[in-house]
């Protein structure tokens, strides 16, 4: 089962998930349905509407786990299994670090762990720039974090690379297009018709 965006926008107001965490989420959701549904139209066995639940979901614990001691996509993993969408388990839990790395499969989770990476708040932004921003909010005065974060981010890089490389567009077009696009989201639309009761 897989929740649409009316649900996903529920969930968020019940784990009381803050406006800008929303609207990263929103956004994480515009930049990953661009390239699901590419990548879908060129023959990917990728399903679209997997990728937007998973995207809009993908926060839906980090309220829970600002003031605590808790893993925030692990918990997130647990909200979905406890509602019943095992399907986004594995979406919700690997956006931060893919657990097996980089196999050289591009699937549902791929892009979802890709399109947060690529969105800084609500904006759009390279690789590079969202990985400086994540070493200096999180590990300012870690080397060792640091080095996990940039390794992190190269394993993106080579993602990055996979996934462009099937497509007529640049990682530097993401930003054009929904920017082209203002703010009734990629078609003039939030995904999945979320504009009714999105932000």
């Amino acid at each position: 089962m897989i929740p649409d965006t009316a649900e996903c926008l529920r969930l968020m107001d019940r784990y009381r998930m803050p406006a800008h965490i929303r609207d990263h989420s929103l956004m994480v959701a515009r930049v990953a349905k661009i390239l699901a549904r590419a990548l879908a139209e060129r023959g990917e066995d990728i399903r679209v509407e997997l990728v937007v639940a998973g995207a809009l979901l993908h926060d839906i614990a980090k309220a829970l786990c600002l003031e605590g001691d808790c893993q925030h996509a692990e918990l997130g993993r647990e909200i979905c299994r406890e509602h019943g969408y095992t399907e986004l388990e594995p979406l919700v839990a690997e956006h931060v670090h893919l657990e097996e790395g980089f196999t050289g499969h591009c699937g549902e989770r791929e892009i979802v762990y890709y399109a947060d990476k690529r969105v800084n708040h609500d904006r759009v932004v390279s690789l590079e720039q969202r990985r400086d921003d994540v070493i200096r909010r999180y590990a300012s005065g870690d080397p060792v974090r640091q080095e996990a974060i940039r390794q992190n981010f190269e394993l993106c890089r080579r993602l990055e690379e996979h996934i462009f490389a099937r497509l007529p567009l640049e990682p530097g077009d993401l930003g054009h297009l929904l920017a082209g696009a203002g703010q009734q989201g990629e078609a003039g639309e939030q995904p999945e018709a979320a504009s009714s009761s999105g932000p």
